[in-house]
């Protein structure tokens, strides 16, 4: 137990109404009677350091990545690492080497087609190789990281030019933690890092941006199967480029950068001949400058959009992107992808969360209403975290799905259980102003409370068993829906059909999904 589930427990045990004088007695007879061996100290020790020390790694090794990856790239190259390392020990620990990098290779399936460590499969690689020494597994951890850090040297502007791009990154993960599950914020972050950069590290280029995402071409299949459909821009580029779309048959290298998954530079796009131009008030033999067109991953690298960069715009000669500026482009892409992905996520949440909703109503009438927060970083030190209201449902069937402004726990004294339910991830119940309600954590892959169902059953301290049966039914249902949706994004697990036909852009439909767990379980009670 944490503190926060101690707490609840204590105060589930002891009731409401009990007088002040009961609970200092109650503690007087834990402190006197709670007795922990010494094998029990020893192993909560044990413990305590093993989490300290992989914290401490963590950092160690976060940091190293960061050191290596100069231009805020988001991957390293695994020839490029394999062979630095290849020379650890002059040469000596080659075997472990090549042990731990095909062990790499299958819990990774992607690495052996791309090459690119991220950095967690950066940490997965070199843990992996110590693995392999005889020598104590953080003392090879050490001599690693020792050996990695004075393999590369950078200059004081090299680092401080990587802090700053790194800062800028983190805001496109904060606008897709603290939007609500929108999207357009995570558009506007992107665009702001891309500007920001031009001008400070780009010579203060001039440049266009836009995102296009893969669609199924379900009009006119004869100009081919999918599609690329541009979702965002740049403001100034807004009246021709947004909700385009561009086909396989037209100009254009964005087909080519999506098929090769590789970034495509053209840099004088005036000399190319194969260049779709969307702006019509600008001549064609007045369109001069560089284009750059990235492939947008997922965490299993498949490709699903594109992120373009020309500098068409920009009236100096001297608009060509150098390679810095480019790998900085691909942190970028993968920084958006990561937080495309993350909103996604939140969405299909949000789907199977409203298909549970739909299910239980008819069976637990009892139940007024239900309403799901999402729980939000905090933008500020003086709090943890928000909770954001994003569904309201009544026993009526009326359905309300918004994005209201955030609940912080220092304005909603009255909502404190709220917050309890968050800070313990368990469930909590309680009587505000006569009004009795269950709050109910919806976890995530650790434990911790992704989400809340406030559910409010008026007047009655508990529902008649058979809602109460129903309920939990849905909770459990929902809950491993929810955790089969969270898997589907992690990097090292490929994805696993549910239903083969259910698939929304390569998501499975998360309203099926909650039918599916819920069959599931009604077969093992046959």
């Amino acid at each position: 137990l944490n503190l926060p589930q101690f707490v609840q427990l204590m105060e589930i045990f002891v009731g409401e109404d009990i007088s002040l004088p009961t609970v200092k007695r109650l503690i007087a007879f834990i402190k006197e009677e709670y007795k922990q061996t010494e094998e029990e100290k020893m192993e909560q020790l044990k413990k305590v350091h093993r989490i300290s020390r992989l914290a401490q790694r963590k950092l160690l090794l976060e940091a190293l990545f960061e050191k290596w990856d100069i231009h805020a790239s988001g991957f390293l190259d695994l020839e490029e690492v394999d062979v630095v390392l290849s020379t650890f020990k002059e040469g000596m620990e080659k075997e472990a080497l090549r042990k731990a990098k095909k062990h790499l290779c299958s819990s990774y399936p992607q690495l052996s087609r791309v090459g690119k460590l991220s950095p967690k499969a950066f940490q997965t690689f070199l843990e992996l190789i110590a693995s392999e020494f005889t020598s104590d597994e953080d003392e090879a951890i050490d001599n690693l990281v020792e050996f990695l850090t004075t393999s590369v040297e950078r200059s004081h502007t090299e680092c401080m030019q990587s802090l700053t791009r790194r800062k800028w990154l983190h805001s496109i993960q904060q606008a897709a933690e603290t939007s609500g599950a929108s999207v357009e914020p995570v558009y506007k972050a992107v665009f702001k890092a891309l500007t920001q950069d031009a001008e400070a590290h780009g010579d203060n280029k001039k440049i266009s941006a836009y995102i296009a995402l893969l669609e199924e071409n379900q009009l006119s299949p004869e100009r081919g199967q999918i599609l690329l459909h541009y979702v965002a821009c740049t403001t100034d580029d807004a009246p021709y480029v947004l909700n385009q779309t561009l086909y396989r048959d037209m100009k254009g290298v964005s087909f080519a950068a999506v098929e090769e998954g590789k970034p495509i530079h053209v840099p004088r796009v005036q000399l190319h001949g194969n260049i779709h131009f969307w702006n019509y008030d600008r001549p064609v033999e007045e369109s001069k400058g560089s284009l750059l067109v990235l492939p947008l991953h997922d965490a299993r690298w498949r490709v699903f959009g594109i992120l373009g960069l020309d500098t068409l715009r920009d009236q100096c000669e001297k608009t060509i992107f150098l390679t810095h500026e480019i790998s900085f482009y691909q942190g970028v892409s993968h920084a958006f992808s990561k937080a495309y992905h993350h909103i996604c996520t939140l969405e299909n949440v949000l789907q199977m969360t409203v298909t549970a909703l739909d299910w239980l109503y008819p069976k637990a009438p009892s139940i007024h209403t239900v309403i799901m927060y999402l729980v939000e970083p905090g933008k500020d030190k003086t709090c943890d975290y928000a909770l954001r209201k994003m569904i309201t449902t009544d026993n009526t069937g009326q359905k309300e799905i918004h994005s209201s402004p955030v609940l912080l726990r220092k304005e909603n004294l009255l909502r404190d259980y709220l917050c309890k339910c968050v800070d313990s991830s368990e469930v909590i119940r309680a009587s505000v102003c006569g009004e009795y309600h269950i709050a109910v954590p919806l976890r995530d892959l650790s434990g911790q409370a992704l989400g809340i169902f406030d559910i409010s059953i008026r007047q009655h301290q508990k529902l008649p068993p058979h809602e109460d049966k129903d309920l939990q039914k849905m909770l459990k249902m929902a809950q491993a829906a929810c955790s089969e949706i969270l898997k589907m994004s992690l990097e090292e697990i490929e994805p696993t059909c549910v239903l083969e036909a259910e698939h929304v852009a390569n998501l499975r439909d998360a309203g099926i999904l909650f039918h599916w767990f819920m069959l599931q379980d009604l077969r093992e009670c046959v």
